[in-house]
């Protein structure tokens, strides 16, 4: 199982099909969201308005909910054309269990979840995992996932590294988690940069605006590419550590170029 959707993720909710066709088109990928985004007495509806969509099923994941209010949500999912779901506030390998032949996004928002993002990466069902900061600090009594500053705080940054860690240990790509400030399109762009930087192969976003930054952060730079492409056509027929352009090479770095081209090839889309 592979999971290759693209850098921006949108989430749209399960209970506004008007949208959908627009998340779609905006965005890499759109979540149809039948969690937290949909009040309770309207989720029958948004089950109903799923099932009837007709998106690109290689670009569209479906939230679901929790264990206890699950089976309505996976019998809308079996008459839709969509085989990927997000399973929120996974916390164990059995939290993923009982899909099916379904590929799962396993979304770690809480403290068991985060211990145990190993454990859920393992699964063969899991395809990616993405982290959640305001669940997870509500987990722990906390109110705050930011500091006055906008950043993240410690324990949250702990969880964000650790989820990408347990991701990156299995072969599963990891999803950085939405930005919530809306407005902030610059510390959006900061966050995404660091996410792409670091190792996440996609972020989240709630709002479209949120798309192009998250793009523009992923898209390997003219530069970069340039650099990538000679220093992997350089490193043809020689084996071990190499000199080029002043700077050691080794295989390490070599990994770092062949990711670059690899997201000019499939994450390079534009705003």
């Amino acid at each position: 199982m592979s999971f290759d959707m693209g850098p921006a993720l949108l989430f749209c909710p399960g209970d506004r099909p008007e949208r959908f066709e627009k998340a779609a088109a905006r965005a890499d990928a759109v979540i149809l969201d039948l969690e937290d985004g949909v009040a309770p007495d309207a989720k029958a509806a948004a089950r109903d308005a799923i099932a009837q969509s007709r998106l690109d099923p290689s670009r569209t994941i479906v939230r679901v909910n929790g264990l206890g209010d699950r089976d309505a949500d996976l019998a809308a999912v079996a008459r839709s054309p969509y085989r990927t779901v997000m399973v929120p506030k996974a916390e164990s390998a059995a939290d993923v269990a009982g899909l099916g032949d379904l590929e799962v996004v396993a979304l770690c928002e809480t403290a068991r979840g985060v211990v145990g993002s190993e454990q859920i990466a393992a699964d063969p069902r899991v395809v990616a995992l993405m982290w959640g900061a305001e669940d997870l600090v509500a987990s722990l009594g906390g109110t705050s996932s930011r500091d006055t500053s906008g950043a993240y705080r410690s324990v949250a940054m702990h969880s964000r590294s650790r989820v990408l860690l347990a991701a990156a240990a299995h072969g599963k790509v990891a999803i950085d988690a939405i930005r919530t400030d809306i407005a902030d399109l610059a510390g959006c762009l900061a966050e995404a940069t660091d996410a792409a930087a670091s190792g996440f192969g996609a972020k989240a976003a709630i709002h479209p605006a949120h798309v192009p930054p998250i793009r523009e952060a992923f898209r390997p730079t003219d530069e970069s590419v340039d650099w990538a492409a000679r220093v992997l056509a350089a490193a043809t027929g020689r084996g071990g550590v190499f000199r080029f352009e002043g700077a050691m090479v080794d295989e390490p770095v070599l990994m770092h170029a062949r990711r670059i081209l690899a997201r000019t090839r499939h994450g390079a889309k534009g705003p």
